[in-house]
């Protein structure tokens, strides 16, 4: 059910988990990382799998409605806007359950804007700690450009502990705007790229 981060009760749930044993090494590397020179970023919800998640998925920023107060604080995928909600539908749809994810982002402090390219160099050493704490990790899911370009500079910076990270699969962001084009041929064309990402993901956990 997307969008569960409007309802109170959950909301307070995943407050009151925040530091659960499998989200609590993410959450303090959050912590360690906040700063006044970069700002702040979102925690992960414990509704992921956290250091036990199988899929790392990577985006470009955290959005608005992962800020406290007017959001969740929290990267999930039931957050309250349209961009979580239309990963939550994707991921049920191919049966990838929130747990067999962690989210993170190529920029990972709140900034709700392009990342530019000292920007996303920055965003890769918090990106390889956060590896180094998801042991199980098995598939590294890119979605957009940004996600992809920060792997990337991963890539050329760390090749072997890229390598450990598994199978990498790159696609469309999940929001609406990725799709925007004057070709209707060239929209239909992203979306289905970004259909079958996801079910190349579910078939790499053996849920195709």
């Amino acid at each position: 059910m997307p969008r569960r981060m409007a309802e109170s009760a959950f909301r307070a749930a995943q407050e009151a988990d925040r530091y659960a044993a499998h989200v609590k090494p993410i959450n303090e590397l959050v912590d360690s990382l906040r700063d006044e020179t970069r700002g702040w970023m979102p925690h992960v919800a414990p509704l992921h799998g956290g250091i036990n998640a199988e899929v790392l998925s990577v985006l470009r920023d955290p959005g608005p409605a992962t800020q406290v107060g007017s959001g969740s604080g929290f990267l999930c995928i039931e957050n309250d806007d349209p961009t979580a909600e239309r990963q939550q539908t994707m991921f049920e749809k191919v049966g990838v359950l929130p747990g067999d994810v962690t989210p993170w982002n190529a920029y990972p402090w709140y900034i709700n804007a392009a990342p530019k390219a000292a920007q996303l160099d920055d965003g890769v050493q918090p990106l390889i700690d956060l590896l180094d704490l998801m042991t199980k990790v098995r598939v590294v899911f890119l979605q957009g450009n940004d996600a992809r370009n920060g792997w990337a500079r991963l890539v050329k910076r760390y090749p072997a502990r890229a390598r450990r990270a598994g199978t990498v699969i790159a696609t469309f962001h999940p929001g609406r705007q990725a799709l925007f084009h004057p070709d209707p041929d060239v929209r239909q064309a992203r979306a289905e790229h970004r259909e079958a990402a996801y079910r190349q993901l579910a078939g790499a956990l053996g849920r195709g």
